[in-house]
């Protein structure tokens, strides 16, 4: 089984100099605040000062993108990390929610030009979103990973 983080030892992921945000729902406080403490270890292991990472936190996974928009817009950051948790339940509320943050994160990447990173769980289970907030596998880490090496290769295309 292949994972997501394969290609990791073949690349120098450093985010020195690099300043990002993170947005975090309040909605399912506690597995979202694991999410975030793994992006700022993410963060902090690759290189990136503790004063350059800055914590939002808005009400659930549905305001992330307009969030996201301003903060991107801002200038402050190179990268938005977006942090939710999103659990299946009895109605379509999950395909609502859910499917509304990732275009609307990805819209306010498109209209930005600014890296925003999809760090929202969209899960059956609550066992499924505890066991991508743990230490082992945190999707908020990787997330924050992701958006270094997004924003080192934004770097690369615009030296070219």
């Amino acid at each position: 089984m292949h994972g997501p983080n394969d290609g990791l030892s073949n690349v120098k992921v450093d985010g020195s100099g690099m300043r990002f945000g993170i947005l975090c729902a309040t909605f399912n406080f506690d597995i979202v605040d694991a999410l975030r403490i793994g992006a700022v270890q993410g963060f902090t292991n690759h290189g990136v000062a503790a004063k350059d990472i800055h914590t939002i936190w808005v009400p659930g996974a549905f305001e992330l993108p307009v969030a996201a928009l301003a903060l991107a817009k801002s200038g402050k950051v190179d990268a938005v990390v977006a942090l939710g948790a999103v659990i299946r339940g009895d109605t379509p509320h999950f395909e609502y929610v859910s499917g509304e943050a990732a275009s609307g994160l990805q819209q306010a990447a498109l209209q930005s030009g600014i890296h925003v990173a999809f760090g929202v769980l969209t899960v059956n289970t609550l066992q499924q979103a505890l066991d991508r907030c743990g230490t082992e596998g945190n999707k908020g880490e990787e997330a924050a990973i992701g958006a270094i090496m997004t924003v080192q290769a934004l770097k690369e295309i615009a030296a070219l």
